[in-house]
């Protein structure tokens, strides 16, 4: 796979890749970067920016075209996922799309931009969640590219987005997010094929709200009310549309279905050092840096047997010497720790393994287990058979030995083949993965 490039009007092209099998792709930023535009009026090039900040959001009539197509779509996959992300300007990202299957790697030296692909990808979840926009973009600043010089207004800013596939087909999302003078959203698109369902633009700078208009296809082909300018909209929009007419209802499927995919996402990077001390008990729920490790094998291990049998697999691969158990054990002060059964009355406590021993078995565990077990926020009005987890493991490789990459590769790709599980991992060098099949390997270049 290759990372290819956004073309638009309101930010310097960047060359496509010369043909599918270019497995790099190296942006080349122009000089300086243009103002950070509102979304447009309806255009055919869903990249072309609006003029101004005054545009008025237009959705297309479609009276020429059925209303809404029929799903669920057996062409398409029943649990909703992100296929794509896009970085169109985002720190030092410009015109970036990132390919995503159900296990992808980013591939690529320190400062070709994983890390920050992911947080981007996680930024999208916690506002599809319905986090408020200071919430998730604490210092939104430092997102802005390098070289962009603000506009008339003083205004700065950096555009992001993803598509999703799922019984509505293909919908794509895309943000304008202005980050000087002020926070908000300023534009936001929600397509589906060149069906422009619902997008937002601000109009008057004075007030904290967007103008939106999302399609209906009824006695109104548009209808439109002000919203929020620091919520995400296409997450507002099972409150506020009513679902009446054909066009209305595909706009709602097309928002659920982009906030279903966005919304299950654990962020992962444990921390040996903190992984090795005894824990209290508590909820039983995973924490992204796995500290509390020994906490929830001491609940697996009593809860599904066959998960847990599928773990001590796994450590079995990935671990020196024999390991007929792994689990946790009470002490005096109502602390429990993370033991290795290796029989005959031998145990190892996880406090005496090395780096890559722990990141390996935390990892191992995020795989096995699913929503009830890591500290995550489910879509709880969906049913967890049509919910898709997605694992973001910054540093997916470090401290592991070769064995040790490929074996969580493996399991990864075959968590993925039961459709629960998707991975996003960041790693140095893939050139172990290649061997791995089903691992889709994204490189970025700085």
């Amino acid at each position: 796979m290759a990372v290819s490039s956004e073309s638009s009007a309101s930010f310097p092209r960047v060359p496509s890749s010369p043909s599918p099998s270019v497995r790099r792709a190296s942006p080349s930023p122009a000089p300086h970067a243009a103002p950070l535009p509102a979304f447009p009026s309806a255009s055919p090039d869903p990249d072309t920016p609006g003029r101004g900040s005054s545009a008025r959001p237009r959705v297309p009539p479609q009276a020429a075209r059925p209303a809404a197509p029929p799903w669920p779509d057996p062409a398409h996959p029943a649990r909703p996922r992100l296929t794509e992300l896009r970085l169109s300007a985002f720190a030092g990202h410009r015109g970036t799309r990132v390919p995503l299957g159900a296990s992808t790697l980013l591939a690529g030296p320190s400062g070709s931009g994983k890390t920050t692909a992911l947080r981007a990808y996680e930024a999208l979840a916690r506002l599809g969640g319905g986090m408020e926009l200071g919430e998730v973009f604490p210092d939104p600043v430092s997102l802005v590219p390098d070289r962009a010089r603000p506009d008339a207004q003083r205004r700065r800013g950096f555009r992001i987005g993803c598509a999703a596939d799922g019984p509505v087909g293909p919908v794509r999302l895309d943000i304008a997010v202005q980050a000087e003078p002020e926070l908000r959203i300023v534009g936001e698109r929600l397509t589906a094929g060149d069906v422009v369902l619902f997008q937002t633009a601000l109009r008057d700078p004075g007030r904290r709200t967007v103008q939106a208009a999302w399609h209906t296809a009824g006695s109104s082909p548009v209808t439109r009310a002000p919203l929020p300018d620091d919520l995400l909209g296409t997450a507002l929009l099972p409150l506020r549309v009513a679902g009446k007419t054909d066009g209305q209802r595909h706009v709602l499927a097309a928002a659920e279905q982009m906030v279903v995919a966005l919304r299950s996402v654990f962020s992962c990077d444990p921390g040996p050092d903190r992984m090795r001390a005894p824990v209290p008990t508590g909820s039983g729920r995973l924490l992204g840096g796995c500290d509390n490790l020994a906490d929830v094998l001491w609940r697996t291990r009593t809860e599904c047997a066959r998960r847990h049998a599928q773990l001590v697999d796994a450590a079995r691969a990935g671990c020196t010497g024999p390991v007929m158990d792994l689990r946790s054990e009470l002490q005096r002060d109502g602390t429990v720790r993370g033991v290795l059964d290796r029989g005959h009355g031998t145990v190892t406590e996880l406090a005496r393994l090395g780096d890559g021993e722990l990141r390996y078995l935390a990892l191992a565990l995020v795989l096995l287990t699913g929503a009830g077990v890591l500290e995550v926020d489910p879509v709880g009005e969906v049913p967890g058979a049509l919910q898709t987890l997605t694992v973001l493991a910054d540093g997916f490789d470090r401290s592991l030995d070769v064995r040790q990459r490929a074996e969580l590769a493996r399991l990864a790709v075959r968590m993925g083949e039961y459709g629960h599980i998707r991975c996003v991992g960041t790693v140095s060098d893939a050139s172990w993965a290649d061997g791995v099949e089903g691992v889709a390997v994204v490189h970025l270049e700085p």
